[in-house]
């Protein structure tokens, strides 16, 4: 029996699924019943064989009952009646929790089960013709019209993400152990350079023979003879093992290359759940919304395309609830009754733009202004100079909603926050523009692929780090002179503009050598969404194909590192991220001058959170200050009465002590009562802002809002 029974059923019924749920949608918009019926039969039937082969039979029975529902429509041509539809959708909805609660592979089994090829059975099987599978196995192609499902068979295989990836796993190592065996090929060459010398201190061979004629022994001929044999075997066999390498390395590049396609899906696979998305949002606040998607054959990275379902989901969903009018409304402004939602997916060298637009009203400017205002982020009258689009990347921070009642799909203000965060963790960008009564559109940009990029190799003292070729702007050479220097930061003069500039080392918190007279560098300008900074390093090494891997997951977070890779000898590289690199450049001020009044005070962080700890600190070290921390409330307090801190950086909600008490406890200690403390919180209402300045803090951050670089000027205003 497999480790996981049910593999290859989830697979299949996934995608029988799928097809499903896109033909029912096809009859609710009223398609003549005849074709789509008997391909919704056909999936049904082989749904109901699949779940009963695995011994599924609740799934098995409601897979009967979708085709009691379709049966009667099979010979008609008219529309399907829309209750029957619903119907259908409700059991495919209910097929799909069954499939979802299935054990995991830990703990899975199948009393009495078929043999294992039984199981795999169904999943080697292509969708039956016409099945409307949105989602081939790793970007796999389907097989042609002509050929039977025999045929197809044993022409496609379903193949998961994660074993490409261990395919991928494997293929690096691989190559790392050739860029070993090249090693070992110089010291071959090595080695026949000695033979060589070996071979012309003997002398020619006229001479050996003349020596041996003359008495000395055949000896000195017979070690000429030897070192030539010896020379001619290392010959050979250095040219044959380098020919070795090298093809076997041109091999594993094309492996790499195509696993990394393979790994490449469709954007269309997730294009039926946004259609079903938008139906079932309009149905339910009342209104008529078609979706159009189209740019579903560019294909992105699987990994990518998964974590960008939800944000996707939230944004079709956002344009029903906020955009979309009602029908009424619609008609009297001369639109057409039916709204419109568009998603568009378009490639962009090696990232890849999706955008979601709609036809509704566009940006409710005064509500946003409302919105803003009751978050606390502003005052009435400054949100009054606001326009549409400032309003909208306001939005896009998160954390508030122009929706005063609270319903099934807006209210909340936690749609943009999936978005945003989901953007971000994917290394990517979102941004916006909104036309009153025309209607609103987001892109969000992300990388085709996680795993695998194109990149810029740089050095920098003793670190080697790749930087995401899509995010250097330019190469420069500048001499030292040629920066310029403030008492707030280091820049230069690019294109008229000034960036603020940092070496690589500094960012990293590495040392730069102190000896050193620095003449001159080379310089990266490094883009992000967020603006350009340049980056010193001290040589280029060139470009290459990197495949990124995570750091674990004990490593400290670190802004400015995305994850890492290996070189062709098996030594780690930093991967850059290139908006964590922009981020520090722009917060980070001047190397402090040596001080006779000694090291300042170290900052505390307070948090329960052990990410939150780590990501602040990280910060905070990048920026030149000494940091520690504290899980609770309570190791804080014991802290602070025993050593000096310059600030603290206090949670709110913690188990035991809350951050308000700490407050209070510091401001009733005379000897911590004027050191400053900022409130870090999720927390948004303008009650907990004010509990918070009664309390005694100096400032308060909301961490939906959360700015390296407001945090890093506020610390800077407190403390210096």
């Amino acid at each position: 029996m497999p480790a996981d029974p049910y593999k290859y059923f989830r697979i299949e019924a996934r995608e029988l699924l799928e097809g499903l749920g896109q033909g029912a949608l096809e009859l609710e918009r009223g398609a003549p019943a005849s074709q789509p019926v008997a391909r919704l039969l056909r999936m049904a039937h082989t749904l109901k064989g699949a779940a009963r082969v695995v011994r599924q039979p609740g799934i098995a029975d409601l897979a009967h009952a979708v085709e009691g529902v379709l049966a009667p429509h099979r010979e008609g041509d008219g529309p399907v009646p829309g209750e029957r539809v619903r119907e259908l959708l409700r059991l495919v909805d209910a097929i799909a929790a069954l499939v979802g609660s299935l054990e995991t592979p830990a703990s899975a089994s199948v009393p009495g089960a078929a043999s294992s090829a039984a199981v795999a059975s169904p999943a080697a099987r292509a969708p039956a013709q016409g099945a409307g599978s949105a989602l081939p196995a790793a970007g796999g192609e389907t097989a042609g019209p002509a050929r039977t499902p025999t045929e197809q068979a044993f022409e496609t295989v379903r193949v998961e993400i994660g074993e490409m990836d261990s395919l991928l796993e494997a293929t690096s190592e691989a190559g790392v152990q050739v860029g070993a065996l090249r090693q070992e090929a110089d010291e071959l060459e090595r080695a026949r350079q000695t033979a060589a010398v070996l071979r012309d201190l003997l002398g020619p061979r006229r001479a050996s023979a003349a020596a041996a004629a003359a008495g000395g022994g055949p000896g000195a001929l017979r070690a000429r003879s030897l070192a030539e044999e010896l020379l001619g075997s290392l010959d050979r066999l250095q040219r044959g093992i380098a020919t070795g390498i090298e093809q076997t390395e041109r091999e594993l590049s094309e492996v790499r290359d195509t696993v990394d396609r393979l790994r490449l899906v469709p954007a269309r696979a997730v294009f039926a759940s946004l259609e079903r998305a938008v139906r079932d949002a309009g149905q339910s606040l009342g209104k008529r919304v078609e979706l159009h998607a189209r740019g579903g054959e560019n294909r992105l990275d699987a990994h990518v395309l998964a974590a960008l379902g939800d944000a996707l989901l939230q944004l079709v969903r956002n344009a029903v609830a906020h955009g979309i009018e009602p029908e009424a409304e619609r008609t009297a402004a001369g639109k057409p009754p039916v709204g419109r939602v568009e998603v568009s997916v378009e490639r962009r060298g090696t990232r890849v733009a999706i955008a979601c637009s709609d036809d509704g009203r566009g940006i409710d400017v005064e509500a946003a202004r409302r919105a803003v205002v009751r978050s606390g982020r502003m005052g009435a009258a400054a949100a009054a100079s606001l326009g549409a689009e400032q309003l909208l990347r306001l939005l896009l921070e998160g954390g508030m909603s122009t929706t005063a009642s609270v319903t099934e799909f807006a209210g909340r203000g936690i749609g943009l926050d999936v978005v945003r965060e989901t953007v971000a963790r994917l290394k990517g960008e979102v941004s916006g523009s909104s036309e009153r009564g025309r209607g609103t559109t987001l892109e969000l940009r992300v990388p085709v692929s996680l795993s695998s990029l194109a990149a810029l190799v740089v050095e920098c003292g003793d670190v080697v780090a790749s930087i995401p070729l899509d995010a250097v702007g330019r190469c420069l050479r500048l001499r030292d002179e040629e920066l310029s220097r403030s008492a707030e930061r280091d820049a230069i003069v690019h294109e008229g503009r000034l960036l603020p500039f940092l070496s690589l080392a500094r960012a990293l918190r590495r040392p730069e050598p102190a000896a050193r007279v620095r003449r001159s560098w080379s310089v990266v300008v490094v883009r992000s969404g967020s603006g350009s900074a340049a980056m010193g390093v001290d040589r280029l090494l060139g470009t290459a194909n990197v495949v990124v891997r995570p750091l674990p997951a004990c490593v400290g977070a670190d802004p400015t590192v995305a994850g890492a890779s290996f070189d062709a000898e098996g030594n780690p590289r930093l991967v850059l991220d290139p908006a964590g690199f922009v981020a520090v450049a722009c917060a980070a001020g001047r190397p402090a001058a040596n001080a006779s009044t000694g090291p300042a005070a170290p900052l505390l962080v307070v948090d329960d959170s052990l990410t939150t700890r780590i990501l602040e600190q990280s910060i905070l070290e990048a920026a030149g200050y000494a940091v520690e921390l504290a899980a609770s409330a309570e190791e804080a307090l014991d802290r602070a009465r025993t050593r000096r801190f310059s600030l603290f950086l206090v949670d709110i909600e913690m188990p035991g002590m809350d951050g308000f008490e700490f407050l209070g406890k510091l401001r009733a200690d005379p000897v911590l009562r004027d050191v400053p403390a900022i409130l870090i919180s999720s927390r948004a209402s303008p009650e907990d802002r004010r509990r918070g300045e009664q309390a005694g803090a100096r400032a308060y951050i909301v961490k939906s809002d959360f700015d390296q670089g407001r945090l890093l000027a506020t610390i800077r205003e407190l403390i210096g």
